[in-house]
């Protein structure tokens, strides 16, 4: 495995824990007193707390990665057993799959 795709992984999952703070620090933000106000402002929480668990999703799904790479196990289909080809990995550094199984 190459050291740029390790180095790919670590450097998103410090971007998406980053983002992950930041949206968990606007979730707790105080509310306005102006009903008007609340209405959007509960609205853009929804759209927040959607953001949230998908930050969260792929926070794991990297977290795993960098397991398998740390295994030895990195860029080895879970499917087949086949090796995951280095240009599907350098677009989707955290493929568990082959693009053949994936499809």
């Amino acid at each position: 495995m190459s050291e740029d795709l390790k180095q790919q992984l670590q450097l998103l999952e410090e971007e998406l824990s980053h983002r992950l703070e930041r949206i968990s620090g606007d979730l707790k933000s105080d509310h306005s007193a102006d009903f008007a106000e609340q209405v959007t402002e509960r609205e853009n929480d929804e759209v927040l707390l959607g953001l949230q668990q998908e930050t969260a999703a792929a926070l794991v799904q990297i977290k795993q990665a960098l397991r398998q790479v740390d295994e030895g196990a990195y860029g080895i289909c879970e499917s087949c057993g086949e090796e995951i080809g280095a240009e599907r990995l350098k677009v989707m550094p955290f493929a568990t799959r082959c693009i053949r199984c994936a499809e």
